[in-house]
């Protein structure tokens, strides 16, 4: 299936996505250091079924750069802008790590725009699902991070796979990093490390997916439990053997559990 290249103006931004096929909105929030090329084992996998929808979120891919002082809500009224501008919700809306935090705020602000919630290896922010020492120590590491020289600057954060990054996505994965800029990161790692959305949790009145790697180490499965345990009639899924970045670990199984988990709420 042919996909297509557009961008909406958002509150004076341009975002960009890509669509492909036929049928019920499914949209996909990449995580923070990425873009919605992230999502392509899906984009490709899915168009048979569904409308699929993978944004760059602004100061990513081929959206226009971060304005001063963007927030979590903003974010989640671009993405409210794209579901707008496809015009075929409400819509299915999955977010990976940082994305997922995107998508919470989302249906927080906008709820009406969203058919069901697929929650991937997330979290309600880094302090609303981490320890406090935790997130002291990634905000450390992130600094470090950005500090280093342009040349060097190397967007990886640790713990994203558990055998390393698959080799047939090892060029899509360089040419994400090669494209990604300092200030947007800088922002994404703020904004997840003072966010905290666990008030929301209870409160979820549309089909939940939680969708998670069986070892990933950034978000652990306890993570899982506790969004599990918070959201009404909430469905864990977990994909054996994978980490952080699941759907590029195991593409299948993960591509297998989205397509169920939507066709069963369609």
């Amino acid at each position: 299936m042919d996909a297509v290249r557009t961008r909406v103006r958002v509150d004076g931004v341009d975002v960009a996505y890509t669509r492909a096929g036929h049928g019920p909105l499914l949209v996909l929030a990449h995580g923070a250091g990425l873009d919605g090329r992230m999502w392509e084992p899906q984009v490709e996998a899915l168009a048979d079924e569904f409308t699929v929808v993978a944004w760059d979120e602004p100061g990513a891919g081929r959206s226009g750069d971060l304005p001063e002082g963007f927030g979590l809500e903003d974010f989640a009224d671009a993405l409210a802008g794209v579901i707008e501008d496809v015009g075929l919700g409400p819509a299915h809306v999955a977010g990976l790590s940082w994305g997922g935090t995107v998508v919470l705020e989302l249906y927080r602000r906008w709820p009406y725009l969203v058919r069901s919630l697929l929650m991937v290896d997330t979290y309600a922010g880094w302090k609303g699902s981490l320890p406090p020492e935790e997130v002291a120590a990634r905000v450390k590491g992130a600094r470090r991070m950005l500090a280093a020289p342009r040349e060097e600057f190397d967007p990886t954060l640790p713990g994203l796979y558990a055998d390393g990054p698959p080799e047939r996505f090892a060029p899509l994965l360089d040419a994400m990093n090669r494209d990604v800029r300092p200030e947007t990161m800088a922002a994404e790692l703020s904004l997840m490390a003072e966010a905290d959305e666990t008030d929301l949790l209870p409160r979820i009145a549309v089909p939940t997916l939680l969708l998670w790697g069986e070892l990933d180490a950034r978000s652990p499965l306890g993570v899982a439990r506790a969004f599990e345990e918070a959201i009404p009639g909430a469905e864990l899924v977990v994909i054996p053997g994978v980490g952080h970045m699941s759907n590029v670990e195991a593409p299948e199984a993960f591509t297998a559990a989205v397509r169920a988990f939507c066709r069963a709420h369609a």
